[in-house]
């Protein structure tokens, strides 16, 4: 059953549930919580005064109690003039993972003002709903049953005692965008012999026909017919064939915002090969594209008044005697011929067919989003995103999105000096300039395919996927990029 959460307008200290989560700031026991202490018989004011609970992030107490609810949870967020969208959204996961590790079956959150500090209702509701979705997901769809499984967490109510209609507005665009990244991750976690580029056209085909979106699918025939010759030469090593996807969200007239997701299912690093070592986690090279299908589940649900475009290559990319070597040269959509130094390369060759496909829809802005580059990496770690571009207006939209959404992306710089990195002695570029600046040198040869257009791209190389789990997230693939698209495409509305 898939997760839910809706907002209930009801006291927290009568509401009958399994397990009773409560937002607090640091500090002592909250006067709002009065009445859930006094349920409790005065457990909550004993773990304030004995110290085992301070309220500071990430710090949780639970509490068993003879009252409506079964257990009662505290959830710090650490100051009160210091709380966030960011620390409400963490809390809120970490409510719903705990009460999916407990096995609770369904939950209440309450978030006490105190713990509100100068955030506002409905940018509260927005994050907690979406905090929740991210902390009650878990992946077991391939695992056989438990022989004892605990009941998953199917539901959430979201307790509000004032401003009911602002929380129940930013529950609605909190839920639609969790419900993305959930998605999202869901697609991500699939292996390579499960999502192959057949099986994720076909996935963004039923997203589409669950939300009545236009979509159109090329297979291998239309992709050649298209002259998409960097797409097909990243596929012409594997068995699978290619996809080339494009959704067409209509909510308003006028030039779409296009959403590009690079979609490589798995990458081996072709005739380059990679490493042994970790090479199961390339499965997560299609994150650009998941994102992108992400944003459009949000869209779907939220039907916002917007014209939206996203644009998926799609393909393998393997090792084998018909797979494209270094040192060949191959002719992109745009007509720029592309020395190909190394086959590891390739994400870069699928996006340049697809930004200059973009050219055609006449866009008011394309933003890319792929698992680019290690050396992001080693810039950024897995903090933030890498983000690139050619307008700065653009870029700073982008970037204010990725802050509401705290998804967090830094600009690196495109200087003309770069450029000369990726020059190629027998064509007119070539898709690696080697390590030094190598996420500069990647963006600049994904800019020489970009014409009429302002542009950007975002490298989520080290945010895609986390090897750490914490108290609000699992470790696996995070869906990043769906709140920032959701952020950004929300605020263009007509």
């Amino acid at each position: 059953m898939a997760f839910e959460s809706r907002v209930v307008s009801a006291d927290p200290s009568q509401y009958k549930t399994p397990l009773l989560a409560v937002v607090v700031p640091r500090g002592d026991l909250p006067a709002s919580l009065a009445a859930l202490d006094r349920a409790t018989s005065g457990a909550l004011g004993r773990a304030y005064k004995s110290g085992d609970f301070t309220g500071k992030r990430d710090d949780t107490f639970l509490a068993y109690a003879d009252a409506p609810f079964t257990r009662v949870l505290l959830i710090g967020v650490g100051k009160s003039e210091e709380s966030s969208t960011a620390a409400l959204r963490r809390a809120a996961s970490t409510a719903a993972k705990r009460g999916r590790a407990l096995g609770a079956g369904t939950a209440a959150l309450y978030v006490s003002p105190e713990a509100l500090g100068q955030v506002g209702a409905r940018e509260a509701a927005q994050a907690v709903a979406e905090g929740l979705a991210q902390g009650a997901w878990h992946f077991t769809e391939l695992k056989r049953p438990a022989e004892e499984p605990k009941a998953p967490l199917e539901r959430v109510d979201l307790l509000a005692l004032a401003d009911t209609a602002a929380w129940e507005a930013g529950h609605r665009s909190g839920a639609a965008i969790g419900a993305g990244q959930t998605l999202a991750r869901g697609l991500q976690m699939l292996p390579s012999n499960q999502l192959t580029p057949t099986a994720l056209a076909g996935a963004a085909q039923d997203l589409a026909k669950r939300h009545g979106i236009p979509v159109t699918v090329l297979d291998k025939a239309a992709i050649v017919k298209e002259k998409m010759g960097a797409l097909l030469a990243v596929a012409q090593g594997s068995v699978e064939e290619p996809r080339f996807i494009m959704l067409d969200y209509q909510g308003a007239p006028g030039a779409p915002v296009v959403l590009v997701g690079k979609g490589v299912t798995f990458d081996t690093g072709g005739i380059s090969i990679k490493p042994a070592l970790n090479m199961e986690e390339m499965k997560y090279d299609m994150s650009g594209a998941a994102a992108v299908l992400g944003t459009f589940e949000m869209l779907g649900r939220l039907k916002p008044k917007v014209h939206v475009v996203g644009l998926i290559p799609s393909t393998e990319n393997m090792p084998s005697g018909t797979a494209i070597k270094p040192g060949d040269v191959v002719t992109s959509h745009l007509g720029k011929t592309i020395e190909i130094i190394n086959t590891d390369a390739e994400g870069r060759l699928i996006l340049a067919d697809a930004l200059s496909y973009a050219r055609r829809l006449n866009p008011s802005c394309v933003i890319d989003i792929a698992t680019l580059t290690g050396a992001i990496v080693v810039a950024l770690g897995h903090t933030a995103t890498g983000l690139f571009g050619t307008d700065e207006p653009l870029i700073s939209e982008v970037r204010a999105a990725s802050e509401r959404a705290d998804e967090r992306a830094w600009p690196l710089p495109l200087w003309d000096d770069y450029r000369e990195l990726n020059k190629s002695d027998i064509a007119d570029v070539k898709n690696s300039g080697g390590r030094p600046g190598g996420s500069i040198s990647a963006g600049w040869f994904l800019r020489e395919f970009v014409d009429g257009f302002p542009w950007a791209h975002l490298d989520i190389a080290g945010t895609a996927y986390t090897e750490r789990e914490d108290a609000s997230r699992v470790k696996g693939p995070t869906g990043v990029g769906v709140r920032l698209f959701s952020e950004f495409v929300l605020a263009r509305q007509g």
